[in-house]
Formats: C-alpha cells, sequence, structure tokens
C-alpha cells in the first residue's frame, strides 16, 4: 500500500505542534491563576495601595514580564480578582429578573443568604470582600475600579427590583411596597452585615444571623390584612 510520506510527516508534526499549543495554553492559565491566588494574599496583608507588582511577582515566583503578560496594570489584576467573586454573585442576582419564577420572594431570600454563605464559606470571597471593603482606596489608577463597583451595584439593585416586582404581581408582596426604597434597604443590610462581620468574624454567625434578620425583613413585606 502506498503512503504519502510528506502527509504523514506533516500529520505528525501538526499533532506534536497543537500539543505544544496545548500546553502552552494551560501553563499560561497555570501561571494566571498563580498571580491571582498570589495578589489575593498580598492585597489583603499589605492593602493595595502599598503593594507593586514587582511583590507579587516576588511572592508568586513569576516575573513581572509575566504579570504583564496577563495583566496591564495593578487596577486589571485587581478587576481580574474581583471578577473571580462577582461572577458567581451576579449570576445569583440575575436569576431574580426572571419572570418564570413560581416564588420571586423565596428566591429573593435564597440569593440573598446565598450570598452570605458564599463570603462565609468560601475563603477566595472572603479575602476579595476584605480587600475591598478594607484594603483598597479608589484614587488614582483604582479610580476605574469604583466605576464598576458603581455599575455592579446598579445592575444587582435593578435585579433585585425586578424580582421584587415579580413577588408584587404574584401577590406575595403588599402592592403599596416602595420598591426602590425596599431594594436599598435589603441591598443596605446584607452589605453592612458582610462588612460588619468582616471586621470580627468571631462576633457573630454570618449566615444564622443573615436568616433571621433577612426572614424579618421579607415577613415585612407581605401584603397587609
Amino acid at each position: 500500500m502506498y503512503v504519502n510520506m510528506d502527509l504523514y510527516y506533516y500529520c505528525e508534526n501538526f499533532s506534536v505542534t497543537r500539543e505544544m499549543v496545548r500546553r502552552t495554553k494551560e501553563d499560561a492559565q497555570e501561571t494566571r491563576t498563580r498571580i491571582l491566588d498570589t495578589a489575593e494574599q498580598v492585597f489583603r496583608e499589605r492593602g493595595v495601595g502599598h503593594t507593586t507588582l514587582t511583590q507579587i511577582a516576588t511572592a508568586a515566583g513569576v516575573t513581572r514580564g509575566a504579570i504583564y503578560w496577563h495583566f496591564a496594570n495593578k487596577a486589571a489584576l485587581l478587576q481580574a480578582m474581583n471578577d473571580r467573586v462577582h461572577l458567581p454573585l451576579e449570576a445569583m442576582h440575575q436569576a431574580l429578573a426572571d419572570v418564570a419564577l413560581v416564588d420571586p420572594l423565596a428566591k429573593m431570600r435564597d440569593s440573598t443568604l446565598g450570598v452570605l454563605a458564599m463570603v462565609a464559606n468560601d475563603p477566595r470571597s472572603r479575602r476579595v470582600f476584605d480587600i475591598f471593603s478594607f484594603k483598597c482606596e479608589f484614587v488614582g489608577e483604582m479610580a476605574e475600579m469604583l466605576v464598576r463597583q458603581q455599575e455592579s451595584r446598579r445592575h444587582c439593585l435593578r435585579d433585585m427590583q425586578e424580582g421584587l416586582r415579580h413577588a408584587v404581581a404574584k401577590g406575595q408582596v403588599d402592592p403599596g411596597t416602595d420598591i426602590e426604597r425596599t431594594v436599598i434597604g435589603l441591598y443596605a443590610l446584607v452589605d453592612g452585615l458582610i462588612r460588619n462581620w468582616l471586621l470580627d468574624p468571631e462576633s457573630f454567625d454570618l449566615v444564622r444571623t443573615g436568616e433571621g434578620l433577612v426572614a424579618d425583613f421579607c415577613l415585612g413585606l407581605r401584603p397587609r390584612a
């Protein structure tokens, strides 16, 4: 049987090249993850303003070039670190806007408690919330991060408002409820709980306390006789 050796060697070389590309991508992703993990630790220990990319590179065991290959500056690194936590949280709140929800009030309660549970039980979420709450000044190159935080908050409030409107439509919430004010109150309740708990995690159980307070909050929204 005739074998086209040129084609054979081409296929062999193509397979080797594809494997090299795959390994290169995996190595690059591993390096990026190590940088982000290290940045969380260093930012939390030193504060964002007192940390340089060189310090992060040294702690991560990579070169400054590796840092800049993945992140244009400290703000980009901080945003990527924040995205790893906020994307799951955003998914929780986006679910509130689903018009097909059978029990939108319960979904709002469960989504809110899910945020508290994530902060309490997931070390990465806890570190990132701590950094953004107490270890970061939104000035200079970090000013862009404040804008993104504000935008994320607006999206969250919008989704919560949609969920509450669905609850009103289903008779779960009093029709005279001020939607905007109520959502701001619930957001402030959760945000305040997290910040107070981060200051002293031993002072109270974040999830258990949150369950009681959120339940009381939702109970006050029920239709009045």
